[in-house]
């Protein structure tokens, strides 16, 4: 293994499936398996919560009185399960197919994988739980209760949040010590972006979840709490997605990366631009304006790094466009990719104080938030899934067409929802600054709402028919052929 190219497989059907047999002896699929089956379940429960919490905005919601499903605490829900019950199940099971194959070593261990996957579904049922009886806590992507006792249900105290930070140091016990033992190779970046993602994911979560509850006070605590809700995205989400991508593409396109040099200008560059974002969601505000300018400044310089990451990916696929018509895992890819261009070309022009002015605290945020996390991160994890799911059961998709009908249900409705967005936001911001009555922004914005619930009822109706289709896949005795999904089909 080198620094400059992936190991591939074979040009055929034959030799990739010979590589998947020898890949059986150090991935272990069954913890692939399942960390990928609690994902979806995640999934479908945030996703629920996330349109019932759209019908509060329509005077529709249907659990009004009942105060452990009222609004704020199915929002938290909606929001917690996408990203640590959803995404940080897809990832872990990536990479327990990604890290033995990139160093050929098994993980420290599968009996410490089994306990990682059942403590950390614990937990985030827990963190649920936690949220709609109200101990949740006020930061942002934060939420996770320090602990809660249920004097209704006499429940034993649970530190949820501290034995999160402790499942994260067993995460990297798992995964570390197959990279340190192959470290006297050189190292595909890949495992850089992996192995960064990994130490940033503990020393975010200690800084978000601890530091601001328990020993920072006013616009300390705000700045703090500012880093770390960029920082989830920046310093674990991102560097996760983009090791995976940098993994994948190359393996199902059969071609080497297009620039090693581009790789590494990417990943030096985000570890040096990303931390300093977070201060860009409190601009206007009692922190200190030095602290805001510097988030303004290197938030616009991350734009220049996904560029080049982008540029890369899109020259790696030179010569090969059509398979994002003949290959659905590469379509997830490279739309989250284009999204992710957007979303932060976006960031270049919403975190200066002019338009700040306008879109702050309106439905912009949200639009914005749901295209980074869904339509980037989450489009990459189904896109995994969808390439490894016949390869961990040994089935053929019980229907592609399913698949399909995913994709764009998904894709059309995402996009529908942060357009939508952007156009409710721009109203109620020049509203607001004209000083027209709350009443009156609040009847004006209806139409978006509405439109919103609509697109939310597509991306979801999209994740329910992928679920079923893992499903009857795990039961469908048609065997799997690797040819299907040759990129190149003359290949075989």
């Amino acid at each position: 293994m080198t620094s400059t190219t992936l190991p591939l497989p074979g040009d055929d059907a034959h030799e990739e499936a010979h590589a998947e047999a020898s890949a059986a002896v150090l991935v272990c699929k069954p913890l692939v398996k399942w960390h990928f089956t609690f994902a979806m379940f995640f999934m479908l429960t945030s996703m629920t919560a996330g349109f019932l919490v759209s019908l509060q905005f329509l005077d529709l919601y249907p659990f009004q009185g009942i105060r452990w499903l009222q609004y704020g605490r199915v929002r938290l829900m909606h929001t917690n399960e996408i990203a640590y019950g959803f995404l940080v199940n897809a990832f872990i099971g990536a990479l327990y197919y990604a890290v033995p194959r990139l160093t050929g070593r098994r993980v420290a261990s599968h009996g410490l994988g089994w306990i990682i996957l059942v403590v950390w579904q614990f937990l985030m049922f827990a963190t649920s739980i936690g949220q709609m009886l109200g101990f949740g806590q006020a930061v942002e992507w934060g939420e996770t209760p320090t602990g809660f006792l249920p004097g209704t249900f006499h429940l034993v105290y649970i530190p949820v949040d501290f034995l999160i930070e402790f499942g994260a140091v067993l995460l990297a016990i798992q995964f570390l010590t197959p990279i340190a033992k192959a470290m006297h190779s050189k190292m595909y970046v890949s495992l850089w972006y992996i192995s960064a993602g990994i130490v940033w994911l503990i020393l975010t979560y200690v800084m978000g979840n601890t530091l601001p509850e328990w020993t920072l006070n006013g616009s300390s605590g705000a700045a703090t709490a500012g880093l770390f809700i960029h920082d989830l995205v920046g310093l674990f989400v991102t560097p996760m997605g983009w090791g995976l991508m940098y993994f994948f593409v190359p393996i199902i396109l059969r071609a080497p990366i297009w620039s090693h040099a581009l790789s590494v200008i990417g990943f030096w560059a985000l570890a040096f631009f990303y931390p300093l974002n977070g201060v860009h969601h409190f601009l206007l505000s009692s922190i200190p304006m030095s602290v805001q300018y510097g988030a303004v400044i290197s938030t616009m310089a991350v734009e220049i790094v996904v560029t080049t990451v982008v540029v890369n990916f899109f020259a790696t696929m030179w010569g090969k466009g059509h398979a994002l018509r003949t290959n659905l895992p590469i379509r997830w890819f490279y739309t989250g990719m284009v999204f992710y261009f957007i979303t932060c070309l976006q960031c270049f022009f919403h975190t200066t104080l002019s338009v700040q002015e306008i879109i702050h605290f309106t439905d912009w945020v949200p639009g914005h938030a749901h295209l980074v996390m869904l339509g980037v991160f989450a489009f990459w994890c189904i896109g995994i899934i969808t390439w490894l799911w016949p390869r961990l059961t040994g089935n053929d998709w019980y229907s592609r067409r399913l698949n399909h009908w995913q994709y764009w249900l998904t894709m059309i409705g995402l996009f529908i929802m942060f357009v939508d967005l952007l156009a409710a936001g721009l109203m109620h911001g020049f509203m607001a600054k004209s000083l027209v009555p709350w009443m009156d922004i609040v009847r004006a914005l209806r139409p978006y709402w509405e439109v919103r619930t609509f697109a939310g009822g597509m991306i979801l109706l999209g994740q329910i028919l992928f679920v079923w289709n893992l499903f009857q896949t795990t039961r469908h005795s048609k065997p799997y052929d690797y040819r299907v999904d040759l990129v190149d089909p003359e290949a075989a």
